[in-house]
């Protein structure tokens, strides 16, 4: 959680973050996924999340932007040499000079095979280093949680980050109901806490023994009950 403020005002019995200067830490391969338009373009690498439409809107209309206007919305981790953090190279066989690998066709940042006057190098750092666009890290684990608000008997089916926060799970949760806030979360009776993750609440992710048992894991999906505290806080 980035905020570490913590806010009471209309907040009934429910102490948190003030979601007005919250980020969440992680995002799905599933919402990457969607982001995958010129217009809104994400990818990701090397476990983290990129949001590239800046870039894009920068260079719309370069012919260097369509390999990766094609990989809009994946992981790109491929195109990565995980110890340099670096495009991958590869030693030309003909020339013998090092080169970068870019089997998609070259792209932006990429300097041309030979020397060229109509390239600029002066963009400064090439795009994929440094965080200038990073927005998160990427999922490793994912699975799949029921809410059910106890109040009205609504029950959402959210995939969340098996290292998220609770409190990154209620920020999910809020275009379903924008009081969650002023529930109280609970699992099987107990107060949930809310700086924890699922797992260290108690509430394990069994897919591996439903694997082992070659059993169906999506027949069963944990519950959490949320009950209302009577203060109507809308975030």
């Amino acid at each position: 959680m980035t905020s570490k403020a913590r806010v009471m005002s209309g907040r009934g019995l429910v102490e948190g973050p003030n979601f007005e200067h919250f980020r969440r830490r992680f995002f799905t391969p599933a919402e990457v996924a969607q982001h995958n338009q010129q217009e809104d373009l994400w990818v990701s690498y090397l476990g983290y999340v990129y949001n590239l439409t800046p870039l894009a809107e920068k260079y719309k209309g370069d012919l260097l932007l369509k390999p990766i206007v094609e990989v809009a919305g994946q992981d790109i981790s491929h195109w990565f040499d995980p110890k340099t953090r670096d495009i991958r190279k590869y030693i030309d066989p003909l020339t013998g000079a090092l080169r970068y690998r870019t089997p998609r066709g070259r792209f932006l940042h990429i300097p041309p095979e030979l020397p060229r006057s109509d390239w600029a190098n002066d963009f400064g750092k090439p795009w994929w280093q440094g965080s200038d666009y990073e927005v998160g890290q990427l999922s490793a684990k994912t699975r799949n949680i029921r809410i059910i608000n106890t109040l009205t008997s609504q029950e959402h089916t959210l995939e969340v980050g098996a290292l998220e926060s609770m409190w990154e799970i209620l920020h999910r949760y809020l275009p379903c109901n924008a009081h969650a806030a002023s529930y109280t979360w609970k699992h099987e009776g107990k107060n949930l806490n809310m700086d924890f993750t699922l797992e260290e609440n108690g509430i394990r992710d069994e897919e591996e023994d439903f694997d082992y048992l070659n059993m169906d894991g999506t027949l069963y999906t944990p519950a959490i009950l949320l009950y209302f505290n009577d203060d109507l806080t809308e975030l």
